[in-house]
């Protein structure tokens, strides 16, 4: 799919993509059986699913992703012009879907969208639901527009930038006494072992994104670690070492205090707020430490300025 360019006085559209969410614990059936294909998820599993969303009350993510779609328009509007573009969010599992929002923005009047995954890291077969909505959606409500997915944006300078940005404020806040020796653990979301080892490239990506970081931050080597979180419920292999088996190692090692720090995660969601602000912390404050995280970029203007490069770096690419 590529875009050939708006055309002179069409507005370009631009389609924000993740995944989706329960919002509370009521949403929780739907949703999983949206992930599931349609598929009935076990009661255990929508207990437990539940249970967290309990525990956290509420998912901010859908509410995140729309107002990260509202302030990247007013951002390329001024990059390019009142008026020149319109900007949606759409999701693989929960309203607004994929092609209600494309819908959306082809009955504004776009002539072309790009579509970008709220991931920095960029796998075809990984990622493969959101091109598969894409085309899916795309004969039946964008007959005539042209689409183009944004490719990984892992090393965009101001994305580095943002991450950065945010580990600084937290190293920051901390206590004056162990701003030099908090163990920084990047954390990523755990796959399939049997995913990974058909696209490595992907962990070759994030791998990239957090050696920027750390050097962006000005983080010696000895000050970092790395730990997959949120492993599925599935009985296949998922990918370790997990971030609860980290924390006991670094706590052995001599670390007090721990912060951590989410490289794929743009916004708070589920996995932020349960999987590290809750079953992360509570393992660390029993092994007697101090646990931390960074705030999440959501609509900080350095990480929508970051979006906004991803969307000009696609227009100037299929512009050729």
């Amino acid at each position: 799919m590529t875009v050939a360019g708006a055309g002179p006085g069409l507005p370009f559209g631009v389609l924000l993509l993740t995944f989706g969410s329960a919002t509370t614990s009521a949403d929780v059936p739907a949703y999983l059986r949206s992930v599931r294909g349609g598929g009935d998820p076990s009661e255990a599993l929508i207990a437990e699913f539940s249970r967290r969303f309990d525990v956290i009350g509420r998912s901010p993510l859908l509410d995140i992703t729309a107002a990260q779609a509202e302030a990247l328009e007013r951002t390329l509007d001024e990059r390019h012009g009142a008026g020149a573009v319109r900007v949606a969010a759409g999701m693989l599992h929960s309203a607004p879907r994929v092609a209600d929002s494309l819908a959306g923005l082809v009955e504004a009047g776009v002539g072309c969208v790009i579509a970008v995954v709220l991931a920095p890291q960029y796998s075809p077969l990984i990622l493969s639901g959101y091109r598969r909505a894409l085309d899916e959606a795309a004969p039946a409500v964008a007959a005539g527009v042209s689409l183009r997915v944004a490719g990984a944006w892992h090393l965009v300078p101001s994305w580095i930038d943002s991450l950065a940005e945010r580990v600084a404020e937290a190293v920051r806040g901390l206590e004056p006494a162990v701003r030099d020796s908090v163990a920084v653990v990047f954390t990523a979301h755990s796959l399939p072992r049997a995913v990974m080892e058909r696209d490595p490239g992907y962990m070759t990506q994030i791998d990239e994104t957090i050696a920027a970081v750390a050097e962006r931050a000005g983080l010696a080597a000895d000050r970092w670690t790395f730990a997959f979180q949120s492993a599925g419920h599935t009985p296949e292999e998922w990918l370790k070492p997990d971030l609860t088996d980290v924390l006991p190692v670094l706590r052995d090692a001599g670390a007090r205090d721990v912060l951590v720090v989410p490289v794929q995660f743009v916004a708070d969601h589920l996995e932020v707020l349960y999987d590290i602000d809750v079953a992360a912390a509570e393992q660390a404050r029993a092994a007697g430490m101090t646990f931390h995280r960074i705030e999440m970029p959501n609509t900080t203007p350095r990480f929508i300025a970051a979006l906004a490069d991803v969307v000009d770096r696609e227009l100037a690419l299929s512009r050729g």
